[in-house]
C-alpha cells in the first residue's frame, strides 16, 4: 500500500449527501476478482449515459476536473451495502483523500486499509471548501502530519484521526504488511510447530 504522507490536488466537489456504495460501484461491476481495474467503473450509473457516453451534466465529468484526486462531498459518505469495491473504485480513479462530514463506518474503515484517507470535517468547514471549489482549478494540500487540510486562499483547518490509523497510512501498512511485521515471531512459531510435529 502506497503511504499517505502530504498530497496537494485538485478537488472535485461533489454536491451530494448519502452517496451509497451501489453507487460508487455498481453492483454488475462486483463480479471481478482482481482490485484494480475499477476506476473506469466509479459512480457509473452517474458517469455514463445509455450509450456509453459521459454525462456532461455529472460533476466528475466536467473538463475542468481532470485529474482531480481529493473527493470534496457531504453527509454519510460510502453508505449502504459493505463492498470494499467502493474503495478501490475510489483509488483506481485516483483519488488519494476523500473529505466529507461522515461517512458510513464499512467504507471508513475500508479507506485505511487501502491507502485513501477519509478526512472527517465539521460541517461548516466542507461548506468552506464548496465555497472555494466553486472556482476553476481549486487545489488543496491534505498534510497526515499535521493532520490539517488548507489552501493557498489561507483556510487550513485541522482533523483528528485515531493514531494507530494514522500510522499505519503514513508508513503504508495494510493488514498484511501489519502481519508481516512480526514474520521472525511467525517463522519461530511455524520452526517451533515443525520440531515438535
Amino acid at each position: 500500500m502506497q503511504p499517505f504522507r502530504t498530497h496537494t490536488g485538485l478537488i472535485a466537489a461533489m454536491d451530494r449527501a448519502d452517496v451509497d456504495t451501489d453507487q460508487i460501484i455498481p453492483k454488475q461491476f462486483l463480479k471481478r476478482i482482481e482490485r484494480s481495474g475499477y476506476g473506469p467503473f466509479l459512480f457509473f450509473d452517474w458517469r455514463y449515459l445509455e450509450d456509453g457516453s459521459p454525462d456532461p451534466s455529472f460533476e466528475l465529468n466536467a473538463p475542468q476536473l481532470a485529474g482531480a484526486s481529493i473527493l470534496l462531498a457531504r453527509r454519510n459518505f460510502g453508505c449502504g451495502s459493505s463492498r470494499e469495491h467502493a474503495v478501490w473504485a475510489i483509488e483506481n480513479y485516483g483519488f488519494r483523500a476523500v473529505l466529507a462530514p461522515s461517512f458510513a463506518d464499512i467504507f471508513y474503515n475500508n479507506c485505511f486499509k487501502n491507502g485513501v484517507l477519509p478526512v472527517r470535517l465539521e460541517e461548516s468547514a466542507i461548506d468552506a471548501f464548496f465555497r472555494h471549489a466553486a472556482g476553476n482549478n481549486y487545489r488543496v494540500t491534505v498534510d497526515l502530519e499535521t493532520q490539517t487540510v488548507s489552501d493557498a486562499q489561507g483556510l487550513s483547518i485541522r482533523f483528528e484521526l485515531d493514531p494507530f490509523r494514522r500510522e499505519c497510512l503514513l508508513n503504508g501498512w495494510d493488514d498484511i504488511a501489519l502481519t508481516l511485521r512480526h514474520e521472525d515471531k511467525i517463522s519461530a512459531f511455524e520452526a517451533r510447530q515443525s520440531a515438535s510435529a
